[in-house]
């Protein structure tokens, strides 16, 4: 029964990270419908940047709000130079365009940091308190806790707030929204931004475990990617629950399926994303449409 626990524990955590990328591609998907396959690379970049700059002598903390101001810039200039010319553009070229970017700046950071894993700075304290003989560090407290932060903020950010407003608006009716006057470019570049800086995010809470090298966030990608259609692509609520699902699974899989193990546990986000699709396509908060001919 302890295993057990543990294992769940260990997962939320896990999830927690999963939740917080697939925030980031629901985010943008939402706002342009497209399935951003960069989203984890481009968070890469930017923790690279952050890691670059402690390594000159900035403060964690300085270095991380410079980092994250990098993002949100990164995300804008990203949509404003690469998607909004092909918004009406067929899946395949979309498809096509951010699996460049995918390539483009996992290639990047490789060009420019190399092929060597770097030691990034912890980002939450380290404390172990034992409850019941259940092991329950800081750090998966931390990452728990800066994923409610995140999820509290976006929601206050979509209701309480004149841009966020705007935002969603020009998400759910593009083509209205320009007719009351909402800047509905603006809108979207910026949603393209938050989503850039929830995947820097992600990329920092994961990077003192991982290692930072180019191919760090491959497997948080993929994970994310189950996260978001488990929960469905249209809702960020079912983001984090898709996360926490799926950072669960995960553990609970490695630990408890004999074949799976350490070395086959990706194995769980395919099985994920293939079962969803079969029994509920549209994920489990998603809204079904239909079309008619």
């Amino acid at each position: 029964m302890q295993l057990l626990v543990q294992q769940i524990v260990e997962g939320l955590a896990a999830g927690a990270i999963y939740a917080a990328l697939a925030l980031a591609l629901v985010l943008v998907h939402r706002a342009t419908r497209i399935v951003n396959f960069a989203q984890g690379e481009m968070g890469l970049l930017s923790a690279y940047l952050a890691w670059q700059l402690v390594t000159w002598g900035l403060p964690l903390i300085l270095a991380l709000l410079l980092a994250a101001v990098f993002s949100f810039g990164l995300g804008v200039v990203v949509f404003k130079c690469c998607i909004r010319p092909v918004l009406s553009a067929s899946v395949e070229t979309i498809v096509v365009i951010c699996t460049g970017l995918f390539l483009g700046f996992d290639a990047l950071c490789l060009l420019l940091w190399g092929p060597d894993t770097q030691a990034f700075p912890e980002i939450l304290p380290r404390f172990v308190w034992i409850i019941h003989g259940v092991r329950l560090t800081s750090s998966n407290v931390g990452m728990l806790i800066v994923l409610s932060v995140l999820a509290a903020g976006l929601a206050a950010w979509f209701k309480l707030t004149r841009v966020g407003l705007g935002m969603r608006a020009a998400a759910a009716e593009r083509d209205n929204s320009l007719l009351v006057g909402i800047d509905v470019p603006a809108m979207l570049a910026m949603g393209w931004g938050i989503a850039a800086v929830f995947g820097f995010v992600a990329a920092v809470l994961v990077a003192p475990n991982l290692l930072l090298s180019p191919t760090m966030m491959f497997s948080v990608i993929i994970y994310a990617l189950a996260a978001a259609t488990l929960g469905g692509w249209d809702s960020p609520s079912g983001a984090i629950i898709g996360g926490l699902i799926v950072g669960v699974a995960e553990s609970l899989g490695a630990s408890f399926i004999p074949f799976i193990g350490a070395e086959l546990k990706l194995v769980v986000p395919f099985a994920l994303i293939t079962l969803a699709l079969l029994v509920r396509p549209q994920g489990i908060f998603g809204v079904s449409t239909r079309v008619r001919v």
